[in-house]
């Protein structure tokens, strides 16, 4: 019999993405990889602890795989998002800043896929978190089909601007694969 040490994740990484599908399907295909890479590499997933959408394909692949998943949903968010009650661990907060403190104390690492307003929101505070010093984890998007190259070349004109700094900027690694978001999130 294995001791629970043995059967844990090594590291876990917390991946923000969107609650839908998208218009792409390799957007699904991406987080359906990602979740059995994560899973075959004894990588935990932190997650949003929804069942739709590209949160609820990152998961299910990493469970399909025989990995963890530990969801993370505010209460005002389990029936609007349909929490996922069958992943290895479900914790139900008050708040949306409950939800990212938790998530961000639980990861190593952050890899972003496509996703809305709330996947933004919550790269931009792991973002800013990081230029204050609080944590030094990598943060990684991954750019399935470009889908992030009106953003990075937005990034591109604050710095421009001069209102982003390049160091700063560099915080913001980027990964076209998900072997290359792995590892970039593995160091």
């Amino acid at each position: 019999m294995s001791s629970p040490a043995a059967i844990s994740p090594s590291r876990n990484i917390c991946v923000f993405c969107a609650s839908a599908n998208g218009i792409r399907p390799e957007y699904r295909a991406v987080a359906e990889d990602l979740g059995r890479q994560l899973a075959l590499q004894n990588i935990g997933l932190i997650y949003g602890g929804a069942r739709v959408g590209l949160m609820g394909a990152v998961a299910d692949a990493t469970l399909g795989a025989g990995g963890r998943v530990t969801g993370v949903i505010p209460h005002v968010l389990v029936d609007m998002e349909v929490a996922h009650h069958e992943i290895t661990e479900l914790h139900i907060v008050k708040t949306m800043h409950d939800r990212k403190a938790l998530m961000g104390e639980k990861a190593d690492a952050f890899l972003i896929l496509p996703g809305g307003f709330g996947t933004l929101e919550e790269l931009f505070e792991v973002l800013a978190w990081s230029t204050l010093k609080l944590h030094s984890k990598p943060i990684v998007l991954l750019n399935t089909a470009k889908f992030w190259d009106g953003m990075l070349a937005f990034l591109d004109h604050c710095i421009a601007e001069g209102v982003l700094t390049q160091p700063r900027r560099e915080l913001l690694l980027v990964a076209d694969t998900v072997d290359e978001a792995i590892r970039l999130c593995l160091g």
